[in-house]
């Protein structure tokens, strides 16, 4: 028996630079003195404050890709705990080009937008005397059922403004109410920011919301009165929004939570490719080529809000990171890490307006009228938006309501 085969053999330690690891940094609050100089500092520390730095890093650069349409998803109650304007932010500064949502987030924002407040659960108070207030509790936020009432006031008014029978979206419903809100309400929304930016905000999941049973409710009213109801059509909005994809260059996600959102907005690409192999024509291959998503679920839970990037590149939806794909993935709360990571990028993009660097037609003028930014004054108006929304594929006569010009006062 020769011992000599079960000796270990000597190593050869490296230094990690020859292999081209990247060192670390520790983290030096003296020296930060931004919220993106704190940000890209945590990008070279460990664990989830990396994950931070490099996906506010990874969003700047998707945000400076002229060529990249980036679709948004969010779930999760987002509004109500008073992210609404972070979402904002991002559609204001041209961040995102397309918004896929959960209905609940863009009912509660709609509320906000419309001038009604939410307010602080305190802890220990009974569901039950809560609810014969009229309190709907949202883990430690209330929400008055006085302001989904006067909001379904407003969501009337608006759909007073189709024809009867009229088919309808997600999409143009959510473009009507931002429409009113740009009109009669002064301070900022979710739709309202949309609206003036072109950017298309779809609700997949429409009937599972506030909204959707406004909807309903407003049908059931049109019957009523011998009206022929108004038709909502899914599909509108996925041959919408699948079209805006397969028009891009390229294109890449934003995504907080997961769930109906996430899965809607990913889905585009397997849809082109099944158009493409089953009918022969109108279809094609087409995948995300970067992707950034912020939430606390756990891949081993099965759920989609926790499956990872490469797993989506099995399916086909996204570019592996070997053929050029870039993820970063945060398990984090998202009221905690989206902020920052919107905040820091929108310093950034501020810092290159102000000092003449930043060329992408992200800043490109497209009617809005936007003036200087210099990251000093958080109401001076953002730069401009890159791709605003083109016209679809397919545009019925009846996609513009009657006397749009004259949205309805409150």
């Amino acid at each position: 028996m020769n011992h000599g085969e079960n000796q270990h053999k000597e190593r050869e330690l490296h230094d990690g630079k020859s292999d081209g690891f990247e060192p670390l940094e520790t983290l030096d609050l003296r020296k930060c003195n931004t919220i993106s100089e704190l940000v890209r500092a945590m990008g070279k520390t460990s664990f989830t404050a990396r994950g931070v730095g490099e996906a506010s890093d990874l969003l700047y650069k998707m945000s400076n890709d002229k060529d990249m349409m980036v679709i948004g998803t969010f779930s999760g109650a987002m509004t109500a705990a008073k992210m609404g304007l972070v979402l904002c932010d991002m559609i204001d500064y041209g961040m995102i080009q397309a918004v896929v949502s959960t209905g609940a987030l863009i009912a509660h924002g709609f509320v906000e937008a419309a001038g009604m407040t939410h307010f602080k659960y305190k802890s220990g108070m009974n569901d039950k005397e809560l609810f014969d207030k009229g309190y709907d509790r949202i883990y430690d936020t209330l929400e008055l059922e006085k302001n989904l009432d006067d909001a379904e006031t407003i969501m009337a008014k608006v759909l007073d403004s189709f024809e009867p029978g009229q088919n309808l979206c997600s999409y143009r419903i959510c473009r009507e109410l931002g429409r009113y809100l740009h009109d009669n309400v002064e301070g900022r929304g979710i739709l309202k920011s949309a609206y003036e930016k072109k950017v298309p905000v779809y609700i997949p999941a429409w009937t599972d919301s506030e909204l959707g049973l406004d909807f309903g409710i407003y049908r059931r009213r049109m019957r009523l009165k011998g009206k022929s109801p108004l038709v909502f059509n899914p599909y509108l909005d996925l041959e919408h929004l699948t079209s805006k994809f397969q028009r891009s260059k390229k294109a890449g996600i934003f995504t907080i939570g997961g769930g109906v959102p996430r899965n809607f907005a990913q889905q585009v690409g397997p849809y082109l490719d099944i158009i493409q192999k089953r009918i022969g024509k109108g279809g094609g291959f087409k995948r995300f080529d970067a992707a950034i998503r912020i939430c606390p679920e756990p891949v081993h839970w099965g759920g989609l809000s926790g499956c990872t990037y490469s797993e989506g590149v099995s399916w086909g939806k996204f570019v592996p990171e070997e053929e050029g794909g870039r993820f970063v993935e945060v398990l984090s709360e998202a009221t905690v890490a989206w902020p920052l990571v919107v905040k820091s990028v929108m310093e950034r993009l501020d810092a290159d307006k102000k000092s003449g660097s930043h060329l992408n037609a992200n800043h490109n003028g497209n009617g809005n009228g936007n003036g200087n930014h210099n990251g000093k004054n958080h109401e001076a108006k953002p730069p401009e938006q890159k791709n605003p929304e083109a016209k679809p594929a397919e545009q019925p006569k009846q996609d513009a309501p009657k006397q749009h010009q004259d949205a309805p006062k409150q």
